[in-house]
């Protein structure tokens, strides 16, 4: 081989020597350069995932449990008394023979489906004045229990709506003339007292009615007279003092049947209407929560609403 050859080929292999360590030197470069990007890249995907980390989990774990945490329900005090005294009994014999003289003293019991709840007794008498006509009495007791409701409220709140509407269907029956109502003191936490003139076929009617309510209970007491077959009307003053006195009795006996001797006594009545605060504090202990009644009208004031019937039942 000339030496002009030799010198193009050992030319031509630092040429090639020079291109290889060049492209070395590029895929190296390019490799460093790939580092940062991917360093980079993890560390914005570590970041990115720190929403999902422990934190994250705490964070979410917090607004689950608030948000199943249930908000308290409120509550509604017990009611004050959880039984009624049997509707019959609530008068004494003495009370009777003066209200109803020689009436049947067992009375004659209201239907009731729950008389823990709504409980009433009625009696009558005729007395036969011979030629001169004859006295009718009628008497009605009725009884009404309210209990504490979520929905409705406290029992004596539903009380104490029942006794104003008690009070207005008393003044407000058909027919009735120079009707008066006055307020009644020492019976219940309160009481009225509605009178008024009722005139029938079979006489005239003198119509005494006391409302009164203790706590949760609401009482109405219906007696009236007349003066049959000529013989003279009663007294309306007379009757509306034994009415009161009748309510009076049968207030005692609802609080004396829930051993509420405050009440019995007649001074657990305040002048705002609510109970004492031993009474109530008593009541709180009963802890009663049975469904309420439905604020309806009585029985006794549809009956006493027609006193004509229960004469008609007397003189036949």
């Amino acid at each position: 081989m000339s030496e002009g050859t030799m010198q193009r080929a050992a030319h031509r292999d630092q040429r090639d020597r020079r291109s290889a360590g060049g492209r070395r030197r590029s895929r190296f470069l390019v490799g460093a350069a790939a580092v940062p990007v991917l360093l980079l890249a993890a560390a914005c995907s570590s970041g990115s995932d720190s929403g999902s980390g422990d934190g994250a989990k705490e964070t979410q774990a917090g607004k689950a449990k608030v948000s199943a945490s249930p908000s308290a329900s409120p509550t509604v005090q017990a009611a004050r008394y959880a039984k009624l005294p049997e509707a019959c009994k609530v008068l004494s014999g003495k009370t009777l023979d003066d209200l109803v003289p020689k009436a049947d003293e067992a009375g004659k019991e209201g239907t009731s489906s729950d008389v823990s709840q709504r409980a009433s007794c009625s009696w009558d008498s005729l007395q036969n004045r011979g030629v001169k006509g004859s006295q009718f009495r009628w008497l009605n007791v009725s009884l009404l229990r309210f209990t504490s409701d979520q929905t409705r409220g406290t029992g004596e709140r539903q009380a104490q709506e029942f006794y104003r509407k008690q009070v207005q269907d008393a003044q407000s029956v058909d027919g009735a003339k120079n009707t008066k109502a006055e307020p009644v003191s020492g019976t219940g936490d309160e009481a009225t007292a509605v009178r008024y003139d009722l005139k029938k076929k079979e006489g005239a009617f003198k119509q005494q009615t006391v409302v009164a309510r203790v706590a949760n209970v609401v009482v109405t007491v219906d007696y009236n007279g007349a003066g049959l077959a000529g013989d003279k009307t009663p007294d309306a003053d007379d009757l509306m003092k034994s009415a009161e006195k009748a309510a009076e009795e049968a207030v005692a006996a609802v609080a004396k049947a829930n051993g509420d001797s405050t009440a019995a006594s007649g001074s657990g009545s305040s002048s705002t209407g609510s109970p004492s605060a031993s009474a109530s504090k008593g009541a709180s202990d009963k802890g009663e929560g049975s469904a309420s009644p439905s604020p309806s009208k009585s029985s006794s004031a549809s009956a006493s609403a027609s006193p004509s019937a229960s004469a008609s039942a007397a003189k036949s």
